[in-house]
């Protein structure tokens, strides 16, 4: 678990959420309460105590940027401890947003210099038969259709993550 005061930038996808569900009932210690179905644009962004009026208004403007658009999430992928649906239809807003902050590295490194657009449905599970019953779980689901209205930056307190706006795609922010 990061520590209090990371931030991230997200498109929260409440369409998908039924695919945490699915993998909630298979354990529960898999699934990010607290964080609805998204996927990550930048993650981890500029940490809450160095984070400028600046820094928000180039998050707004990119949303600014994108227009909202339907999505069709289709394809499970996996990978050690690992269990995601790919968002290709993203993958321009993820890249337009890494290419903004080009010193901050996509979850740490830890996926390479690239990773794909993606909703992650489970995370931590290192038995293979869990992984696999995940996988069949929520690929019953799939095709499934879901919409990505708006981009949040949102921050780990100690209550848990919370946004500090919501930024709607495809809409200038004011004068």
């Amino acid at each position: 678990m990061p520590d209090p005061g990371t931030t991230a930038v997200v498109i929260v996808l409440p369409d998908a959420a039924p695919l945490l569900d699915a993998a909630w009932r298979i354990d529960s210690a898999l699934v990010r309460r607290g964080m609805p179905a998204h996927v990550s644009l930048l993650y981890p962004f500029v940490p809450q105590s160095a984070l400028t009026g600046r820094d928000e208004k180039r998050v707004r403007s990119l949303a600014a940027d994108f227009p909202a658009t339907d999505l069709l999430l289709a394809e499970v992928v996996t990978a050690p401890g690992f269990v995601a649906v790919t968002v290709p239809e993203l993958q321009p807003v993820v890249d337009a947003f890494r290419a903004q902050w080009p010193g901050l590295r996509p979850y740490g490194g830890r996926f390479g210099a690239r990773p794909a657009a993606h909703v992650t449905v489970a995370m931590g599970t290192d038995d293979p038969t869990t992984a696999a019953r995940v996988s069949t779980a929520i690929g019953s689901l799939l095709p499934l259709r879901a919409r990505a209205a708006a981009v949040q930056l949102v921050e780990l307190t100690e209550e848990g993550w919370q946004s500090r706006f919501t930024a709607p795609l495809g809409v200038p922010d004011g004068p």
